[in-house]
């Protein structure tokens, strides 16, 4: 069974940035594809960023392309999420998703291709 456990959420003024982060433990991180969704209030979760198991092909959605990196470290099981020039918008409950252990040489973006999922972090951004 995989664990995800989010980190680094908190308050931030806009225009700002922060940086999440994601430890897997129970499972082959390195084997799997990974995600970030991000929850607002009376909002469905969104997709916000993805990654192959590699590190390579980032994908992300339309609304941070060029504020967000999504990044892994393998080594260390943990995958990343740097955040800049945050905006009002971004404020959400921000999730971290491990897929099966499957190699896919894609980025997954929709949700019912994760199986596992951490409790989620708040991210708050005032103006």
């Amino acid at each position: 069974q995989v664990q995800l456990v989010e980190s680094g959420g908190g308050l931030v003024q806009a225009g700002g940035s922060l940086r999440l982060s994601c430890v897997a433990s129970g499972g082959t991180f390195s084997s799997r594809a990974m995600g970030w969704f991000r929850q607002a209030p009376g909002k469905e979760r969104e997709f916000v960023a993805a990654i192959t198991f590699s590190g390579l092909r980032p994908n992300y959605t339309d609304s941070v392309k060029g504020r967000f990196t999504v990044s892994r470290d393998n080594a260390k099981n943990t995958l990343y999420l740097q955040m800049n020039s945050m905006k009002r918008e971004d404020t959400a409950v921000y999730y971290c998703a491990a897929s099966k252990s499957s190699y896919s040489g894609r980025p997954y973006t929709g949700r019912d291709e994760y199986d596992y999922w951490g409790q989620g972090t708040q991210v708050t951004v005032s103006s």
